[in-house]
């Protein structure tokens, strides 16, 4: 099988090219190229550090790469638009890597307590140049807040009830928690704990994944 200079299948390029057009979002020649750059570092170091247990790089593209895109036709629409966005539970930056190339113009925090993928993001950041991230060793309850963020996301991080007692400090009073789950979670939307409302939730269609796909964006309700 060839591979391109990243040291990923050729097909990658075209699939993740196909994919992001049908999720109706538009990357720019340098966006594509430093997201294939993001996903040969991944598959490099997944190799040896275990970051992932999705090995292939083709399955890589969709289940990580596009799903974390699907989201970005939802953000646009946010009003106010947040320009500070904190990626909780981010693993090896996921959806936070992505979402930073896209939007290199705002900011974000991935916070994650696992050390070998806070120093994959570490590495992630230095070789692709992403000065507009900064990463969080360390257990999300611990952050230090200086200023709240205009959003908070994450990605198979926890059970919505859990995600937002950890994170409630974290998101300003009009920002959202921005939750990307599989199927519509029902029970979980049962169990959210007071001081929370679902605003809208959207299936995630994502190109070449199968299963269901949902993200679901909650707000503090102001208190009476």
């Amino acid at each position: 099988m060839s591979v391109t200079e990243y040291g990923l299948p050729q097909d990658c390029e075209p699939k993740l090219s196909r994919g992001a057009e049908q999720l109706g979002v538009v990357l720019s020649d340098q966006q594509q190229q430093l997201l294939l750059r993001y996903l040969g570092l991944l598959h490099k170091w997944n190799r040896a550090y275990n970051l992932t247990a999705i090995r292939d790089p083709l399955a890589m593209v969709s289940r990580h790469l596009l799903d974390s895109l699907s989201v970005v036709p939802h953000i646009e629409s946010l009003r106010p638009s947040p320009q500070r966005i904190a990626d909780v539970g981010t693993g090896p930056g996921l959806p936070g890597v992505v979402l930073a190339i896209m939007y290199p113009q705002r900011r974000f925090t991935l916070m994650d307590s696992n050390g070998k993928k806070t120093r994959f993001l570490q590495q992630a950041k230095l070789e692709l140049g992403l000065e507009n991230i900064e990463i969080y060793h360390g257990r999300v309850e611990q952050y230090p807040i200086n200023e709240p963020f205009d959003a908070v996301i994450s990605r198979a991080f926890a059970s919505l009830e859990d995600m937002l007692s950890w994170t409630a400090p974290l998101c300003d009073q009009n920002g959202y928690y921005l939750a990307m789950k599989g199927q519509y979670p029902e029970q979980e939307l049962a169990q959210m704990p007071e001081g929370f409302a679902l605003r809208d939730s959207k299936p995630l269609q994502v190109p070449g994944s199968d299963g269901e796909r949902h993200l679901l964006m909650v707000q503090k309700i102001q208190p009476e």
